[in-house]
């Protein structure tokens, strides 16, 4: 489950409707009853359904959830069922609309995504990165679980990663020993992931034993060596590959044989359609 606060709803709703449906208004039509259904144009991994059914809920509508978020539904499924007012339904209209659209398109890429790195590495996890899109990360987060993802970082203060940005501002920037033991020092309940932007940088970091080496924008071929060398000198250090990875070519990575991969590829998919159909009571 995921938790979207009443006030993230109501300006979601107020962002389109706060002055109502003017088409509605002038035609006089508000008061007459009708049913609106939802259902995905073509097959997509649901994301953003329940969001959507609280939502139509708050414009006072009468709400059947069809389907669950984070399942494969074939195109044509009805979803959501909502009974009301004319003015109710065009005011829950769009808003949930848009939010499916979003949502159901990051959950099928990521999906997607996975499918073809467990194709070749059933044991590899996909974990999305904080960089969504500004003002969708309630969505983005739950959209990317309910494609099978994971996520890599919810916040600057949930897990420690340390950059060169991190590295530049100490008086040695490459003693990744020191680095490693300071913040396992300060921080003994959390794991130690360090990235490294050269081959040098990630055979010096491995020497000191970090949790989890982060390999940034690292060749398949060059991943897949570190995956070794990781195996014979720090048998305990995760190996994440992260910078370009996509749909496209995520199996190419899978095959290298690290453990985790990190991308921000799905928060940009295309929306998947939704159409959604009214009639009168």
């Amino acid at each position: 489950m995921f938790y979207y606060s009443d006030s993230q709803l109501d300006q979601w709703l107020m962002d389109d409707i706060a002055l109502g449906d003017l088409t509605t208004r002038c035609m006089g039509i508000g008061s007459k009853p009708g049913r609106m259904a939802y259902s995905y144009r073509q097959t997509t991994r649901t994301s953003g359904v329940e969001v959507a059914a609280r939502l139509l809920r708050k414009c006072g509508l009468n709400v059947e959830q069809l389907v669950e978020d984070g399942q494969d539904v074939e195109a044509g499924t009805t979803l959501i069922l909502a009974d009301g007012r004319a003015d109710q339904l065009h005011s829950g209209w769009k808003v949930t609309q848009n939010i499916m659209e979003w949502s159901g398109g990051v959950a099928t890429y990521m999906a997607r995504m996975l499918e073809a790195a467990r194709a070749v590495n059933p044991a590899l996890h996909i974990a999305c990165t904080r960089k969504s899109i500004p003002g969708t990360k309630t969505l983005a987060n739950a959209a990317v679980v309910h494609g099978g993802g994971i996520i890599h970082r919810g916040g600057t203060a949930e897990t420690i990663l340390l950059f060169a940005n991190h590295r530049c501002f100490t008086d040695s920037p490459a003693d990744f020993a020191a680095h490693i033991a300071k913040l396992k020092s300060a921080a003994p309940e959390k794991k130690v992931i360090v990235e490294a932007d050269t081959m040098d940088e990630a055979k010096e970091a491995l020497k000191a034993r970090p949790d989890v080496l982060q390999l940034d924008k690292f060749t398949p071929a060059d991943i897949e060596a570190m995956v070794k060398m990781a195996a014979d000198s720090a048998p305990g250090c995760l190996i994440s590959m992260a910078g370009g990875l996509n749909k496209d070519n995520i199996a190419d990575y899978a095959r290298t044989g690290a453990h985790l991969a990190v991308t921000s590829a799905p928060y940009y998919a295309k929306p998947v359609d939704v159409k959604v159909r009214m009639e009168k009571r």
